[in-house]
């Protein structure tokens, strides 16, 4: 089973930039590697949403419209450690920030995901 744990979170003004890390520990073999990746994050009062995901190989990416040219994910598979880079951020992107472990290979849908992080808080400022 593996597990995953995010860092980079933080308090930022409005404008600024943050990276998320999520490294993935217990990963045997390829349990990392062959699987796609994902963000989400959940704002108060707010149900769960979708924000990027990104294929095994990092050669295919998905992102929700509202982060689209803001965010970007990325990974390194032999860290084990999937990324994402928030940029121009806004008071909109105040969440708690998930990642979690999808299916094989590429991103499918959210229903994928089963693995996931405790979460790393992101509050911007205005």
């Amino acid at each position: 089973q593996v597990q995953l744990l995010e860092s980079g979170g933080g308090l930022v003004q409005a404008g600024g930039s943050l990276r998320l890390s999520c490294a993935a520990s217990g990963a045997s073999g390829r349990s990392f590697s062959n699987y796609a990746m994902g963000w989400f994050r959940q704002a108060p009062g707010k149900e769960r949403e979708f924000v990027a995901a990104i294929s095994w190989t990092g050669g295919r990416l998905h992102y929700a419209d509202s982060v689209k040219g803001r965010f970007a994910i990325s990974r390194v598979n032999a860290k084990n450690t999937v990324y994402l880079q928030m940029n121009s951020l806004v008071p909109e992107d105040t969440a708690v920030y998930y990642c979690a472990r999808g299916g094989l290979y590429d991103y499918v849908s959210p229903a994928d995901f089963k693995s996931w992080g405790q979460g790393t808080q992101v509050t911007v400022s205005s």
